[in-house]
């Protein structure tokens, strides 16, 4: 069985949660608590040099660290990743968007808004952050004003790793009421089998 190491709340160890749990595979959730240095100790290094979640466990002693890596490995053979190249190469396009381009700055945001407390020097990042995220968003609606999905007309881990702090981006001060095509697309995703809500 699958051992998945994360923390609840964290939208990167959503998405590979989401994932096995849409493909009906077992796993077993283990909580880590970054902010208390669990991720830090000698036994979990020895597991993740990098000192972070989410991190797989496919077998004793074979681990798998980033969630996009993750989705890319779980959905292997699945209607979730395609088989067809110019259909994968996309998918990849949308996974690095969403770690460069999305992540780091509506993630961010709501990481300063949800576990910060207001008078952290970190809340006068907000405006900045706010700004560039508003910029994936706007990628993101413009694509979705013509597509049901961001590859192939179908629902993939392209979809999954972006829904990820979409679905919470209120919780960083995004407003996404301007944004039709992101919430249509939105309950487009929240209505696949097995979607499961972040914790």
């Amino acid at each position: 069985m699958y051992r998945l190491y994360g923390m609840s709340g964290s939208g990167n160890c959503y998405k590979p949660r989401l994932l096995l749990t849409q493909l009906h595979i077992p796993f077993a959730w283990v909580e880590k608590d970054t902010r208390a240095g669990e991720t830090r100790t000698p036994a979990y290094l020895a597991m993740n040099a990098n000192g972070k979640v989410p991190l797989l466990e496919i077998t004793p002693g074979q681990y798998l660290a980033e969630s996009n890596a993750m989705l890319c490995y779980l959905a292997e053979d699945t209607p979730y990743l395609p088989q067809d190249r110019w259909q994968r190469a996309q998918v990849m396009q949308w996974l690095f968007f969403e770690q460069y381009s999305h992540e780091p700055y509506i993630a961010v945001a709501r990481f300063i808004m949800k576990y910060l407390p207001s008078d952290h020097v970190r809340w006068l990042e907000l405006p900045h952050l706010r700004e560039r995220g508003h910029q994936a968003l706007a990628v993101m609606e413009q694509h979705l004003a013509q597509h049901m999905f961001f590859v192939g007309e179908h629902y993939t881990i392209a979809d999954i790793a972006l829904y990820a702090y979409t679905h919470v981006a209120d919780e960083g001060g995004f407003d996404l009421s301007r944004y039709a095509a992101v919430r249509c697309w939105l309950d487009k995703v929240r209505s696949q089998s097995g979607c499961v809500d972040i914790t």
